[in-house]
């Protein structure tokens, strides 16, 4: 690999790219707490008085009645505080990991243009579908141009819009088979903040570190909403 790095100048850029995206989540990427399922099984090995004595039936009894319970809970409970707000979290996560990237690029924009009806007609052929973003930007949020990228395991329209000296990077994908939240989604990950949402077949995610309010405003502008 490292031969072929040395002669091969655009897998050399790639290379260096993601150290430095590598060193950016490194310093970015924030201490979580430890899990519930590590705290239990600590808690189950911590040594313990010896209980007093009684009746093996008498203590059975409830303790049956709660593992009855927690077996028909658990399913829906997993799913709902588990799988769910993971899957969500890998569609946010993704978001930003592409919004670096797109800050650590030469050239983020293959069609720079500010005219929204020359950067949409550029995605033809490009994409297996047509990209619904009617903002074209305005003195607020200005259009800078499009490029396509990839957003988990499928092609991306991205957009790139401007506020002051901030990028926001606005992802519009192809929905199906992806865990798209019930209702908009607004969060932040690692000092940037994420708006997800879902109109029909398509996906919207839109990544800065600018103002929550002012990507809020934005999102509102994509979405042909009135700020």
């Amino acid at each position: 690999m490292r031969e072929h790095l040395a002669s091969c100048a655009a897998c050399a850029r790639v290379e260096t790219a993601e150290r430095a995206l590598t060193e950016v989540l490194e310093q970015r990427l924030p201490q979580h707490p430890a899990a519930l399922g590590l705290k239990l099984r600590l808690a189950a090995q911590w040594p313990a008085a010896a209980p007093p004595r009684r009746s093996w039936r008498r203590l059975m009894a409830p303790a049956l009645v709660a593992a009855a319970v927690v077996l028909a809970t658990t399913p829906l409970l997993y799913q709902r505080f588990v799988v769910a707000p993971a899957q969500r979290d890998a569609l946010v996560t993704e978001a930003v990991n592409d919004h670096v990237r797109v800050l650590l690029s030469e050239r983020p924009m293959e069609a720079e243009s500010g005219d929204i009806h020359q950067v949409k007609p550029w995605f033809a052929g490009r994409l297996d579908f047509a990209p619904a973003v009617a903002f074209g930007g305005d003195g607020e949020f200005p259009l800078r141009g499009g490029a396509v990228g990839y957003f988990l395991d499928r092609r991306a329209a991205v957009f790139l819009y401007s506020r002051r000296q901030h990028a926001i990077s606005l992802f519009v994908v192809r929905a199906e088979g992806l865990p798209w939240p019930a209702n908009r989604l607004e969060t932040s990950s690692r000092g940037f903040r994420v708006i997800v949402w879902r109109a029909g077949e398509l996906g919207y995610l839109l990544v800065s570190d600018v103002d929550a309010g002012e990507l809020r405003t934005l999102a509102a502008k994509v979405m042909g909403e009135s700020a």
